[in-house]
């Protein structure tokens, strides 16, 4: 059974509730005080950690962010009197996965740790699952516990073996190309070219050269012959990145070729038969293109066989930690120094937004263990907009119409229009999550968090 931590100043509230747990299975330790908690968490592998909110001279908070700091995959449940419930939520907000209020029958306890529990055993399970995947294909950031990137490794285990077309969509920097990469590695075509273009790099002219080749003579400075991109990727997988930025009169050109597996070169009328299989990413709304005349709807389909959509960053904020943990050691390593993060550093991470998604991430790790004094990562070895409250401008003071001002501040904006989306894809949905979150376009988890984050109560059918 899973080890867990109990903390609660109370000493009689503490032994009970270690009591009901090891009478349910569980490996228990406890602690009465937020220094000791503090000071297990960092040697203990708990599963998870069950902490009262209000320890005496000391914080709860000070505990979960402690914990999560030391061991992000362990779940941490916060107990709390009625009287301090907002901060149960804001607990929520910076990382635990559940709160229970007092007085909390033994049934209500023993099912929320159990849940916590499978989600701590599934979360290593998964976790273990990248890293060998990363081992047996040499990728080193396919990572994460959430359930978004576990139903893309599963996915990518299903897909892989055929050889279906995949459309990968996703905003920049949430990895696209490692996606495509990671089907390539698991299929039948592993041995052979995986050939990577982006299209946005490469201007309209060059294009059709650039990826079907030409003949000797066919534009000025065409001296010989010249195979495309597709020849060379022959027998493996071509990989378009950034096929929106495609224009139409090429894309017209790209659906035969996919369609008849076979290129012309520019300057000839001769078929070359190509065996490839097609990965295509984007970072734009193909419908929407569609409806504005600017991508062709027949490519669209036939793209759009296997579909992968990564979600962003802010949306899986769980990976947040293990992301960081695994860029903090990639770049100690490359840089040969002695690196860690400081107080109050992941907690930060976890509050930010990164419109760069996983690719910012990254650039914003490496400068930070260049810059770090010590050994130690601090918040100021931090952009300032990582620290700035959500919704505050990089300078910081309350102007006019700011939050100072008495106007709301643009997270507030966002956060209200949120929230009146969830209620109605609720309504629409009939109260059923799982419907409402793909109303929404989100995993069910998603919108269970931000449920928690908003409080919003709907009874599940």
């Amino acid at each position: 059974m899973a080890k867990v931590l109990v903390v609660d100043d109370q000493k009689n509230m503490c032994r009970t509730v270690a009591m009901l747990l090891r009478g349910a299975g569980y490996e228990v330790e406890e602690a009465t005080d937020g220094p000791t908690a503090i000071d297990l968490g960092s040697k203990g592998a708990y599963d998870v950690v069950l902490t009262d909110l209000k320890l005496g001279a000391h914080d709860g908070m000070d505990v979960l962010r402690a914990i999560k700091e030391s061991s992000p995959m362990t779940e941490v449940i916060v107990m709390t009197a009625f009287a301090t419930i907002e901060s149960a939520v804001e607990a929520m907000r910076i990382g635990a996965f559940d709160y229970i209020q007092k007085p909390f029958s033994e049934q209500e306890l023993l099912v929320k740790t159990a849940k916590a529990a499978e989600n701590r055993r599934m979360s290593g399970t998964i976790s273990l699952m990248a890293s060998e995947f990363r081992d047996r294909y040499k990728f080193e950031s396919i990572i994460g516990r959430s359930q978004a990137i576990r139903e893309v490794l599963g996915r990518i285990v299903k897909i892989a073996p055929t050889d279906a077309t995949v459309l990968i969509t996703g905003e920049s920097g949430t990895g696209k190309e490692l996606v495509a990469k990671a089907i390539h590695a698991n299929s039948k075509r592993a041995q052979r070219p995986f050939v990577p273009v982006n299209c946005a790099a490469i201007t309209e002219t060059l294009l059709e050269s650039e990826l079907f080749g030409h003949a000797r003579g066919a534009f000025t400075g065409a001296v010989t012959a010249r195979k495309g991109l597709f020849e060379e990727a022959e027998g493996g997988t071509f990989f378009f990145d950034e096929i929106a930025e495609t224009p139409l009169s090429f894309q017209a050109k790209l659906l035969r070729a996919i369609q008849e597996g076979e290129v012309r070169r520019v300057g000839e009328n001769k078929p070359i038969k190509v065996d490839i299989r097609i990965i295509a990413a984007t970072n734009q709304d193909l419908l929407q293109m569609i409806a504005e005349k600017r991508f062709r709807q027949d490519l669209f389909y036939r793209l759009n066989v296997a579909r992968f959509m990564l979600p962003p960053l802010r949306d899986r904020r769980e990976d947040i930690p293990v992301l960081a943990e695994f860029f903090i050691d990639k770049f100690r390593r490359k840089m040969g120094v002695r690196a860690r993060f400081g107080d109050g550093v992941l907690e930060a991470l976890m509050q930010y937004d990164f419109p760069g998604n996983i690719r910012e991430l990254e650039n914003m790790i490496e400068q930070a263990v260049a810059l770090a004094n010590d050994g130690v990562i601090s918040r100021d070895d931090l952009p300032p907009s990582v620290g700035a409250p959500r919704g505050a401008g990089a300078a910081g003071g309350d102007g006019a119409g700011g939050p100072g001002a008495g106007g709301k501040s643009l997270a507030d904006v966002v956060d209200d229009a949120e929230r009146r989306a969830i209620d109605e894809a609720l309504r629409e949905a009939n109260g059923s999550r799982e419907k409402a979150a793909e109303i929404l376009g989100i995993s069910p988890t998603t919108l269970w968090r931000k449920m928690t984050r908003f409080n919003i109560t709907y009874p599940d059918r």
